[in-house]
């Protein structure tokens, strides 16, 4: 009995293994997406830190990865980068446009398409 237990176990945690491992090599929804911000000249400026900006990106999902993000934060979470004080970013996220536009907050994945012309 303890050896069919066992071996249960090994299997399931097999599958799971490699249920993780397909889920992981596969394409996010939104690859395309997210690089097509990047090729728009979009800029993505966040903090670690921040909740809205865990939200921004976990709209994008496993695309998360692609897009054209800034790390605004310092390691310690109590300053900000010179990159970010240098483009005067006081809110997170900030998205700025090709155009010189910002727009501070999160923003629906629509909008960006919309800003952009990036197809969503």
């Amino acid at each position: 009995m303890k050896k069919i237990l066992v071996s249960a176990l090994l299997v399931g945690a097999g599958a799971i293994g490699w249920w993780i491992y397909y889920d992981a090599s596969q394409p996010g929804k939104y690859d395309a997406f997210a690089k097509c911000l990047e090729e728009k000249e979009v800029l993505f400026y966040g903090t670690f830190w921040c909740p809205h900006c865990r939200n921004q990106k976990a709209m994008f999902g496993k695309s998360d990865k692609y897009l054209p993000y800034i790390e605004c934060s310092t390691a310690d979470g109590k300053g900000q980068l010179p990159i970010c004080n240098e483009q005067n970013i006081s809110g997170y996220p900030t998205w700025e446009f090709a155009d010189g536009s910002r727009e501070t907050g999160e923003l629906s994945l629509a909008h960006l398409a919309q800003k952009t012309g990036c197809p969503l």
